[in-house]
């Protein structure tokens, strides 16, 4: 591991929080989380994962979605056997 230097950034607080408790769940500081983020992106020499622009119907679908609209109950069991069909369609 390299030599460490104090850096400083701005960030959004409330997803500073709820990043901070996503990490802590995998026993990860936000530094930690950090740094790990940074050698992927040195690795991967760019970000360490896809990013996507959602299609407008996709967001409206994300709307509908977080106000509970056009939405039906599942359970995982019944998503199992829906994908193992699609999958022999194929």
């Amino acid at each position: 591991m390299g030599d460490k230097v104090r850096s400083n950034v701005y960030l959004n607080k409330e997803d500073k929080e709820k990043a901070k408790s996503i990490f802590g769940k995998y026993g990860l500081s936000l530094s930690d989380a950090i740094n790990i983020f940074l050698a992927q992106s040195v690795y991967s020499n760019g970000l360490p994962f896809k990013i996507e622009i959602p299609t407008k119907e996709t967001e409206q679908a994300m709307r509908e979605a977080e106000k509970g609209i056009n939405m039906e109950k599942t359970t995982f069991d019944e998503i199992k056997i829906d994908a193992k069909r699609r999958i022999s369609d194929c």
